[in-house]
């Protein structure tokens, strides 16, 4: 009798280990300064709970190896972010005992080799109103590796009677973040306080903001402002409307595309003078499908805005094409599905214990979306984010957008916290 009641006590016990060490996973990994090549001692590294409103619930000090160790409380998902010199860094927790391995730089107020690869300023009307969406892509090719990150990180100047509406981030190697669009100096000029990482391969770092301008007279003038030396300034428009460059302004047309215009100005210095004037009405194309054969012609457009050889239909081979690495953003609205994502994983509600929002992570004190009511309509909103995120996976490897390596590791990812979403959804 005894042998069975230390058997059955045995495996209670068992049981009861087994069931607290799977709530209790451990995360270990190593935060490398790229600047230094490096261990980067003594940084905060936090795990971030993305189910309780990025609600901080452990956090470790890394050791002189740079190493560092976080205990799960839960299944997540979590997020571990690190703050290197006033500046934060995120990865998602590894599944499946993987490293947490994480790189950081430091952070100056200005680095060397920070220029803007593209400005790209969509123009549509909507209900007596001009929308604008404008995108930064920003080079970061630093030497030795810095981020360059302060409270006024990236300025950018918006015509003085814009009302702004969403703003968004996104780093290198991130998703799309809700972030907070600073006032400064005059009228029109905004600061985001969002750091610019290096280049990661072809990745840089992406700034979004949508604005509105009074439009009644059927016709606006923009002043784009160049701060940085500027490879490309694009202006996209629909059909219907008209574009009027200004006097001693370098934009020209690039070749006709089905339903929207494009016109480029290249090699820009700061402070160069730019002019344009739009005038009519008309909506930005919606449809999918056209949207990524409009994208698929801005290779060949932007070649022949940049006078090399193969301008044309489709994208010319051998040939660098300026608009070919952010036209999905320009076109196919991904940005904007991306950024509903992101502020949904992102987002504190105000109030909450434990918000991110504090000005060095870069996060807005508020959400730009509307919080989901209850548990179930945000898993909900998750799932279908992450099902069309799938969706534009797939696109992307069919069209040959995204390496081999890239596709596996993104879909992995993906699926893993779909499977999750839809494990709490049934």
């Amino acid at each position: 009798m005894r042998s069975i009641k230390f058997v059955l006590h045995t495996a209670a016990m068992s049981i009861f280990l087994c069931g607290a060490l799977a709530q209790a996973v451990s995360v270990t990994g190593t935060v490398t300064n790229k600047t230094t090549s490096k261990p980067a001692a003594g940084d905060k590294v936090v795990l971030v709970d993305v189910q309780a409103g990025m609600g901080e619930v452990a956090q470790a000090t890394t050791d002189a190896q740079g190493r560092y160790t976080l205990n799960e409380p839960g299944s997540g998902p979590y997020l571990i972010r690190v703050t290197h010199q006033g500046a934060g860094y995120f990865i998602a927790a590894p599944q499946g005992g993987g490293p947490g391995d994480i790189p950081v730089y430091d952070v100056a107020a200005k680095v060397d080799g920070v220029s803007v690869e593209a400005d790209v300023i969509e123009v549509e009307t909507d209900n007596g109103a001009l929308r604008v969406t404008e995108r930064y892509f920003v080079h970061n090719t630093s030497s030795p590796p810095k981020t360059e990150w302060s409270p006024k990180t990236f300025v950018i100047t918006l015509p003085p009677d814009a009302t702004v509406g969403g703003t968004v981030a996104q780093r290198p190697t991130g998703l799309p973040t809700s972030v907070k669009l600073d006032p400064v100096g005059a009228k029109g000029q905004y600061a985001f306080n969002f750091p610019i990482q290096p280049d990661e391969g072809q990745k840089d770092t992406l700034f979004q903001v949508e604005y509105t301008v009074p439009y009644s007279s059927g016709k606006f003038t923009f002043h784009p402002s160049v701060s940085l030396p500027t490879q490309n300034v694009g202006v996209l428009m629909p059909k219907s409307m008209t574009f009027t460059p200004g006097a001693g302004s370098p934009f020209r047309a690039v070749q006709e595309d089905p339903g929207v215009q494009t016109f480029v100005a290249q090699n820009l210095t700061p402070g160069a003078a730019l002019e344009f004037t739009v005038s009519g009405s008309g909506s930005m194309p919606r449809e999918q499908q056209g949207a990524g054969q409009q994208a698929s012609d801005a290779g060949g457009q932007a070649a022949a805005a940049s006078g090399q050889p193969g301008g044309g239909i489709g994208e010319p081979i051998n040939t660098p094409d300026p608009l070919s690495k952010y036209k999905w953003w320009i076109l196919g609205g991904l940005a904007l599905l991306l950024a509903a994502a992101a502020a949904f994983l992102l987002r504190k509600p105000v109030g909450a214990p434990g918000a991110v929002g504090a000005p060095s992570q870069g996060f807005a004190a508020a959400p730009a979306y509307p919080a989901a009511s209850s548990p179930a309509a945000k898993n909900a909103a998750l799932l279908n984010a992450l099902k069309e995120e799938l969706f534009a996976l797939e696109s992307e490897k069919l069209s040959g957008k995204v390496k081999p390596e890239e596709y596996a590791e993104a879909k992995a990812a993906l699926e893993t916290v779909l499977k999750r979403a839809l494990k709490r959804n049934s």
